[in-house]
């Protein structure tokens, strides 16, 4: 009966010691669903809960979830002056690279104004932000993908770190609305004219 209750006793340590390590092994499989979270740096600023939030978004289309986040203001007033408001909730399974109120800050204001007072110039470079199908985070390590506006751009990085075209680093990428992929970016992203 001692030999059973000490084999008892040794089978319970091991099993003690074992679980953290079994729990370690389990962790990297959970990081990796992640990814099919939000991530990034700005991903921090949006509000926790109501329409602005990552589950308000989700519920609806795009171009109604950019305007919910005050972050995205000027892209939303952007979209209006293209009247594209329609078109981009309507569409079906789309990737958008959204421009931050940051990002409009960097053009120059009269190059900026200039734009937004040209509806078809306006156009080219915002449907130039958007690609049919919903792009998963995996596919951004070195993508090329043709934008709605007709031309290519391009993805490089990989786990939470993307660039677009070489230039814009997404600071918030895997944003989900109901039609929509949407990568917040820190740059405006210019087609050739």
């Amino acid at each position: 009966m001692t030999t059973h209750h000490t084999r008892s006793t040794t089978l319970a340590a091991l099993a003690a010691l074992t679980l953290p390590l079994a729990l370690g092994l389990i962790a990297p499989l959970a990081h990796a669903d992640d990814m099919s979270k939000p991530f990034g740096p700005a991903c921090s600023s949006v509000p926790k809960d109501g329409a602005g939030s990552f589950s308000g978004m989700a519920d609806d289309p795009v171009a109604t979830a950019a305007s919910n986040n005050p972050a995205l203001s000027t892209l939303v007033t952007a979209v209006k002056k293209a009247g594209l408001v329609d078109t981009l909730n309507k569409a079906e399974n789309l990737t958008v690279f959204a421009p931050t109120n940051d990002a409009f800050a960097k053009v120059h204001k009269a190059d900026l104004d200039k734009v937004l007072a040209d509806k078809e110039q306006l156009t080219k470079i915002l449907t130039y932000h958007a690609v049919d199908g919903k792009i998963a985070p995996d596919k951004l390590s070195d993508g090329k993908f043709k934008t709605l506006e007709g031309s290519d751009l391009t993805t490089s990085g990989s786990n939470e770190s993307y660039k677009v075209n070489d230039m814009a680093n997404v600071v918030c990428g895997n944003v989900k609305t109901s039609n929509a992929t949407v990568y917040i970016i820190d740059s405006v992203l210019m087609p050739k004219m």
